[in-house]
């Protein structure tokens, strides 16, 4: 019998300890808002954005008001726009003085069938998904060769290794994610920076509900050797390891976070 259980919140350990996030597509909900979170638990100073302003802001006040308000601020950032990546990043380091990590989570999904599919529905995809994560990688490596070192942490998904239905173009963007993350790391390595990937297959947050029907949730679900999904700080627990010391040989890896059954 399966255990669908889930398990006990892992308290935090300090192993982020004095140093500045950023983290994308946190407005509360999902994984990047649980990633922030579990940052400030383990002792960063963390900068949330999203594309959301209202949903970020209520966020940022929740965190300010369960931590100290100097260890978290907000900036709304539209990942398909260069000028508001590079206004997150300076905000970054104008509010501290310097980078160490940073989350790339911002994504956005959907459902429809590779005939049907239009060409705004794959270039949105593409462009929030891989455009926007090279965007953010890019400002990230530039601040982090200046000062000689920092984590990327990029968040892809297991549809990029694994064939799903309806999601040819983010199947594509999330493999595309996968291959950016490997060259960057190549790179990157000359400078003291890794950069790594995670891989989740189903974290249940109410922006997936919106966007994916009862049923396939229902199958997807039953694909998991747990008989459950998910919860959003089980991926982010796996983020705090890439982005912290005990991850120091690792980098150009993606990371399943997963349970599925081959």
């Amino acid at each position: 019998m399966k255990n669908v259980e889930g398990p006990a919140y892992v308290p935090g350990h300090g192993l982020l300890r004095g140093r500045t996030a950023v983290v994308t597509a946190a407005a509360g909900a999902g994984i990047g808002g649980a990633t922030a979170r579990r940052f400030l638990e383990e002792g960063a100073r963390v900068l949330i954005s999203d594309a959301h302003a209202r949903r970020l802001k209520e966020y940022e006040a929740e965190l300010a008001g369960a931590f100290t308000p100097d260890a978290v601020a907000a900036l709304p950032c539209d990942v398909t726009d260069e000028g508001q990546v590079r206004a997150l990043f300076d905000t970054a380091v104008r509010l501290h003085g310097r980078l160490d990590i940073v989350v790339n989570n911002a994504g956005l999904g959907g459902t429809a069938p590779l005939v049907d599919m239009t060409d705004d529905q794959w270039t949105h995809v593409l462009d929030v998904t891989l455009n926007g994560t090279f965007r953010c990688t890019r400002a990230a490596l530039r601040l982090m060769k200046e000062s000689g070192g920092g984590v990327v942490v990029n968040n892809a998904s297991v549809v990029g290794w694994r064939a799903q239905p309806g999601q040819a173009h983010y199947a594509a963007a999330k493999a595309g994610v996968m291959a950016l993350t490997r060259c960057a790391a190549v790179e990157a390595a000359e400078f003291g920076v890794r950069v790594n990937a995670v891989s989740p297959s189903l974290a249940m947050h109410p922006h997936l509900v919106k966007v994916t029907t009862a049923e396939l949730l229902e199958e997807l679900t039953a694909r998991e050797a747990f008989g459950r999904y998910a919860e959003p700080w089980e991926v982010a627990n796996v983020i705090v390891f890439l982005a912290s010391d005990y991850s120091s040989y690792m980098t150009g890896e993606t990371v399943s976070v997963s349970s599925q059954r081959a």
